[in-house]
């Protein structure tokens, strides 16, 4: 019986390029989180010699911020178009989706100090909204600022305030700080379960703290 030699050749390696390069270590963010990230495993993950890397990558912070373009390219930018509003709204909830399926993303984000073509396009499109919305350069400014990091779906809360206090830790709270902040103890109490108001939903608070900006910035372009 004789062997088609065709058969048992090697499949191709796919050829390496700066994309593919990108969309393995967001996989591996994504798998592993952020702090499992480095040149050897993400050379592992592709096959490859870590040193291999560095033709498409020049080092790890050029790897972070071609992450950041990938991960701003799968927003879809709704079309601008005479209601800002919900076309900004739009966008920005499609960033949040985003933002959700790579929550190692936000805190490297926040770390990036030159922005790439991608999140200079993402940006140029909200502006664009904006714009042509009626919005004067100078407030069209204000609205970046006081929008920031919720352009691409994440914001930074002041203190976790999920409900994890049970009867006892409750009860010794108030003993121990209720008469010297009572506000705090007020609230501390309200998101337990036996509270009312339960753990914080946050998209919820996400879209409604969005809506409350959107809402003000018309104003604002009013006045």
């Amino acid at each position: 019986m004789s062997t088609d030699r065709a058969t048992l050749r090697p499949e191709p390696r796919p050829t390496l390029t700066r994309p593919r390069v990108l969309e393995a270590a967001v996989d591996l963010a994504d798998r592993d989180g952020l702090d499992a990230l480095s040149m050897r495993k993400l050379g592992q993950d592709l096959g490859i010699e870590a040193m291999s890397l560095y033709t498409h990558v020049r080092n790890k912070d050029d790897l972070l911020d071609g992450m950041v373009d990938a991960i701003v390219r799968e927003i879809p930018v709704a079309p601008a178009g005479a209601d800002w509003k919900a076309s900004l709204r739009q966008t920005v909830m499609a960033a949040r989706t985003v933002i959700l399926r790579h929550p190692w993303a936000p805190p490297v984000i926040a770390t990036r100090t030159e922005p790439g073509p991608v999140m200079l396009g993402y940006l140029d499109a909200v502006m664009g909204m904006l714009r042509d919305g009626g919005f004067s350069i100078g407030v069209t400014h204000h609205a970046l600022h006081i929008l920031g990091s919720r352009i691409l779906g994440f914001t930074q809360d002041l203190y976790d305030d999920s409900p994890n206090l049970d009867p006892a830790a409750a009860a010794a709270l108030v003993e121990q700080i209720g008469g010297r902040f009572p506000h705090v103890v007020e609230m501390a109490l309200a998101v337990t379960h036996e509270g009312g108001l339960g753990g914080c939903d946050d998209d919820v608070e996400f879209a409604i703290s969005l809506d409350l900006i959107l809402d003000g910035l018309e104003r604002l372009r009013d006045a």
